[in-house]
């Protein structure tokens, strides 16, 4: 993408996606739409149902409450702009599929210890990996959530 391009829009559904198949534990697969509605409700959120949380995922409803988008968004523990603001919404992402990939010590282990390089270190570094993950026939890692 060029400098000043807009960035792709992406839906309501497609964000809350993002955030169901990138922010969960470590070790199991994403929340259940009874987990979300029940931690939004223990958190002293308003009320929402597991039904209404999958409508809004799957894009069947696309018109929630701001009460509902903050209480989604204080759930998967990311800003309420996730939601309203495109720029906001892709460098969130980028730092969700940041953590999504820490969640593997090695590769945690790896990034701290990349903290505090250049830009252009970093770069390279980068560069190096994507030769390592070619080399080793593995995807691409994460371009195509951008």
């Amino acid at each position: 993408m060029s400098e000043g391009a807009p960035a792709e829009q992406r839906t309501l559904a497609q964000k809350l996606d993002h955030l169901f198949t990138t922010v969960h534990p470590k070790n199991r697969g994403p929340y259940s739409y009874e987990e979300v509605a029940s931690g939004i409700e223990h958190s002293g959120g308003p009320t929402i149902s597991a039904s209404y949380i999958w409508s809004l995922r799957t894009g069947k409803k696309d018109n929630p409450t701001m009460k509902h988008l903050e209480a989604l968004a204080g759930f998967f523990g990311v800003s309420p702009a996730y939601f309203f603001n495109d720029e906001s919404a892709d460098r969130i992402a980028a730092e969700l599929s940041l953590l999504a990939s820490m969640r593997d010590n090695q590769v945690r282990d790896v990034a701290l210890r990349a903290s505090g390089l250049s830009t252009e270190t970093l770069q390279t570094i980068k560069g190096f990996i994507e030769r390592a993950r070619t080399l080793e026939g593995l995807q691409d890692g994460g371009e195509s959530d951008r």
